[in-house]
């Protein structure tokens, strides 16, 4: 569907970072900011799909090149 344009270190960052994010909206349910820690799941989408739009809009690429 989408060009894979996130690289192996990339994604596990993305991944993690979207995880600890996420993990805030669960660890204060008080919170009145929490929703705003849903965000993490754009991270964490961009990562487990390898693909990220802006990287596309930008012409950005972190995966390795192929070698033909």
């Amino acid at each position: 569907m989408f060009a894979k344009n996130v690289g192996s270190v990339d994604r596990i960052l993305r991944i993690v970072v979207g995880l600890i994010v996420l993990s805030l909206f669960f660890i204060y349910p008080g919170a009145p900011w929490r929703y705003f820690t849903l965000i993490g799941i754009v991270p964490l989408l961009t990562g487990v799909f390898s693909t990220c739009p802006l990287y596309s809009i930008l012409g950005i690429s972190t995966c390795p090149m192929k070698k033909v």
